[in-house]
C-alpha cells in the first residue's frame, strides 16, 4: 500500500471506510436529535473560544467594523446606502441572517446574494465579487446583528425543491475520494480527521476568522474547501448548488445560535 495515504488525512477517511464497509453513509442518514446538536465551538480549545467571546480579542471585529462603515457609504447611480433604507445603525437587521438562504421573488437567494440583490436594483451599483473585503464585511455586520438567536430556517412550500437539493448534495458522494459530507459531519462527527475532531458540520459562525487563513471567509469558501479536499470539482461561488446545499445545512442546523462573527482554527 501506498505510504502517502497515511500523509493524506482525506485519505485516512476514505481507508477508513474500505476497512469498514458496515459504516458507508446510508441513503438518507438519520438526522441528528435536537437535543445533540452542536456547534463547533464547543469543540474549541479554550484559548480559541475566548478569541471568540471577547470583541477585543475577536479579529472578525475589524470586518464588523468595516461592515459598518460599508452600510453607511453610498454608491451606484442613486447615490444611497444600506443605511438609507435600513438605518444607520444595523439593528433593524436583527434576525435577519438566521433566516437565509430563503425564496425572494421566486429565486432562492443567500445573505450576500441578497446584498448584491440590492446593490443592483436599488443603489444601480456594480455587484460585489465573493470574498472580497467589502462583501465579506457587509454580510459579517449584518450577520452580527443577529448574534445569539436561533437559527430559524423552516421547511415551506417555496423552499421545499430547493431544501430537498440541498440535502441530496450532503448526502451524495462526489470526488476521487468518493465521500460524502454526511460521512464526515454525521456518521463521523466526534471522531478524528488529521488530529482534528471532526464537528457536526452546522454553520453557526459564518462569516468566519479561521486561524489557518488568517482572515474572514463565507461558508461558501469553507464548502469549497471541503469539495477540494475530496478531489470534486468545486460549485461556483454564488451558484444555485451552493445556496441550495447552504439551506439544507442552515434548516439542519435550526434552533442553534448564531455565532457570527464567529473564530474557528
Amino acid at each position: 500500500m501506498n505510504i502517502a495515504i497515511f500523509c493524506n488525512p482525506w485519505a485516512s477517511i476514505l481507508l477508513s471506510l474500505l476497512i469498514a464497509p458496515v459504516a458507508l453513509a446510508a441513503k438518507n442518514p438519520v438526522e441528528i436529535p435536537k437535543e445533540s446538536r452542536q456547534s463547533s465551538y464547543q469543540l474549541m480549545t479554550p484559548e480559541n473560544q475566548a478569541m471568540q467571546d471577547d470583541p477585543n480579542l475577536n479579529p472578525a471585529m475589524f470586518w464588523v467594523m468595516d461592515g459598518h462603515s460599508f452600510w453607511q457609504e453610498k454608491a451606484g447611480n442613486q447615490n444611497i446606502s444600506c443605511a438609507s433604507c435600513h438605518g444607520d445603525s444595523g439593528k433593524k437587521m436583527a434576525g435577519v441572517a438566521t433566516q437565509f438562504p430563503k425564496v425572494i421573488q421566486g429565486k432562492l437567494q443567500t445573505l450576500e446574494g441578497q446584498i448584491n440583490q440590492c446593490r443592483t436594483s436599488r443603489q444601480e451599483a456594480p455587484a460585489l465579487i465573493y470574498e472580497s473585503k467589502t462583501l465579506l464585511a457587509l454580510s459579517t455586520f449584518v450577520a452580527s446583528q443577529s448574534k445569539g438567536m436561533p437559527i430559524a430556517i423552516k421547511e415551506t412550500p417555496q423552499n421545499t425543491k430547493d431544501l430537498q437539493q440541498g440535502k441530496q448534495f450532503f448526502n451524495e458522494r462526489m470526488g476521487q475520494l468518493n465521500l460524502s459530507c454526511a460521512q464526515c459531519h454525521q456518521e463521523r462527527a466526534g471522531l478524528k480527521l488529521g488530529g482534528s475532531l471532526i464537528p457536526q458540520g452546522h454553520p453557526t459562525a459564518y462569516p468566519i476568522y479561521r486561524i489557518e487563513w488568517q482572515t474572514m471567509g463565507s461558508l461558501q469558501r469553507r464548502l469549497r474547501n471541503c469539495m477540494s479536499g475530496v478531489r470534486s470539482k468545486q460549485f461556483e461561488y454564488g451558484s444555485t448548488e451552493m445556496a441550495q446545499l447552504e439551506l439544507f445545512l442552515m434548516w439542519r442546523a435550526r434552533g442553534i445560535p448564531l455565532e457570527s462573527p464567529g473564530v474557528r482554527p
